[in-house]
């Protein structure tokens, strides 16, 4: 009974532990397999358990009870040294491999024909030395605080001290003449393994508040990131644009933002940080600061490019950025554009798709840069695409990038779909050509912008964020 009991809190302490990797599922794990061992050599000791085995595996059943025996103290051991820090869990790593030496010199005697507790008394000396280092580290808040990733030390000193005393009655009641029972065998390492198991998932416990509570910070970041971002794109004539921006994680480092003037014209930038996570996302959050103080000087490409970079480049740890900007104004039909290290701005322009690059260096790399600015003149049935890599870098389960070619095919074949109908469109282009259930391996954005004639004048421009 008490193999069978112990055998199956193993296998079930192994599947948790197995199936989350965090803070103390691995000492899960290893309890598991301490305790599934120590079930299994019960039950390979059981006269009934043996005869009740087929034929051929009763000759196995020797093998199997001295394999297990010689392996209990391995696995006690890496239950041992995850619960430890420093000097101590090098000591009992050193100890780990002692145990794990003589366990398979002691197997191979065995089966050489040797009897099996030949090396076995080692085995128990190096077990019971550490379990006593264990003990006096545990009891000593100096050395448990030092030594042991413990939050609270009491229950496993307990532990520790029903262990023991079972232990030295057992030692000493025979040669005293008392009778030993095996049923203070089981009770003394059932309460080791429950103060085991205890701070285990103290520490899994502890981290599963700390996972919700870091969880709950970035669904509060997630939230004032998207707050910053504009929820529709401005009235301007002649002008319909729509927005698409998907964050990889919680907070992106892709940015976006229209700068409206007076209702004659509008710039659009969009900007890509450096890497990804909360860093990025910072970073992103301080362009919208920064736009601010170069809205003024919205017609000016060169200014506006030049401008974010002084600001950002004067941040402390600031990281590298890639932008775009486009300066569009209907009414004049003419149309700007600059950049710094982004992907070139996609132009459906006479007929035909350009890809204009206007690059100077980097956001970030120098406090003073020149960033040049291509001039063209705009017509109405253009169409223009700002995008960060985000959308070319998307990979197949072949490995093969979503690529430049395939997203001008996508721009060529789609040109009658209005701007939010079209980003709808890019975007499950996207998804189809990325795996199903495949992680997003970076933020996306893009903007797209439409130049009407004066017949669509009086229409409302597409002003949907997706």
């Amino acid at each position: 009974m008490a193999g069978v009991i112990f055998l199956f809190i193993g296998l079930a302490a192994c599947s948790i532990g197995l199936s989350r990797r965090q803070a103390g599922m691995r000492t899960l794990t290893w309890l598991g397999v301490w305790s599934a061992l120590y079930g299994a050599a019960q039950l390979s000791q059981s006269t009934a358990v043996v005869a009740a085995l087929p034929h051929g595996l009763q000759s196995v059943a020797p093998y199997v009870s001295t394999a297990v025996m010689y392996l209990l103290p391995v696995a006690a051991l890496l239950a041992f040294r995850d619960l430890s820090l420093g000097g101590f869990r090098t000591l009992v790593q050193l100890s780990t491999l002692g145990a794990l030496a003589v366990g398979v010199a002691g197997i191979l005697l065995f089966v050489a024909g040797r009897s099996s507790p030949d090396l076995m008394p080692y085995n128990n000396v190096l077990a019971a030395g550490m379990l006593v280092v264990l003990a006096v580290v545990a009891a000593a808040p100096g050395l448990a605080s030092r030594f042991l990733a413990l939050k609270d030390r009491r229950v496993l000193v307990a532990g520790i001290l029903v262990f023991a005393l079972e232990a030295l009655y057992n030692s000493l009641s025979r040669p005293l003449g008392f009778p030993a029972s095996r049923l203070l065998d089981h009770v003394g390492f059932g309460f080791l393994l429950a103060s085991f198991g205890f701070v285990a998932l103290q520490r899994v416990f502890a981290n599963e508040r700390r996972l919700l509570a870091v969880e709950n910070e970035l669904e509060i970041a997630s939230r004032m990131q998207m707050a910053i971002l504009p929820d529709g794109a401005p009235e301007i004539r002649h002008l319909r644009m729509a927005a698409s921006y998907r964050p990889m994680t919680a907070v992106a480092g892709d940015y976006f933002d229209f700068i409206p003037v007076d209702g004659r014209g509008v710039g659009v930038l969009v900007a890509d940080v450096a890497g990804h996570g909360v860093a990025a996302a910072l970073i992103a959050s301080m362009i919208k600061v920064a736009v601010h103080s170069v809205a003024s000087r919205a017609d000016d490409p060169a200014a506006v490019m030049g401008g974010l970079n002084r600001i950002l480049s004067a941040q402390p740890g600031s990281q590298m950025i890639s932008a775009a900007y486009l300066w569009l104004e209907p009414e004049q039909r003419e149309a700007r554009y600059s950049a710094a290290g982004h992907p070139p701005l996609l132009a459906w322009r006479q007929d035909r798709l350009e890809r204009l690059v206007s690059n100077g260096l980097l956001i970030g790399m120098l406090p003073e840069c020149d960033y040049p600015v291509c001039t063209l003149a705009i017509s109405p049935g253009d169409r223009f695409l700002l995008y960060t890599d985000g959308v070319t870098d998307v990979e197949n389960g072949a490995g093969e990038f979503f690529g430049d070619s395939r997203l001008e095919a996508v721009v060529r074949e789609n040109l009658s779909r209005p701007p939010a109908e079209f980003s709808d469109h890019l975007l499950a282009e996207i998804d189809r050509w990325r795996p199903e259930h495949a992680p997003r391996q970076d933020d996306i954005t893009f903007v797209v912008v439409d130049i009407e004639g004066p017949a669509a004048a009086g229409a409302r421009p597409g002003t949907r964020l997706t």
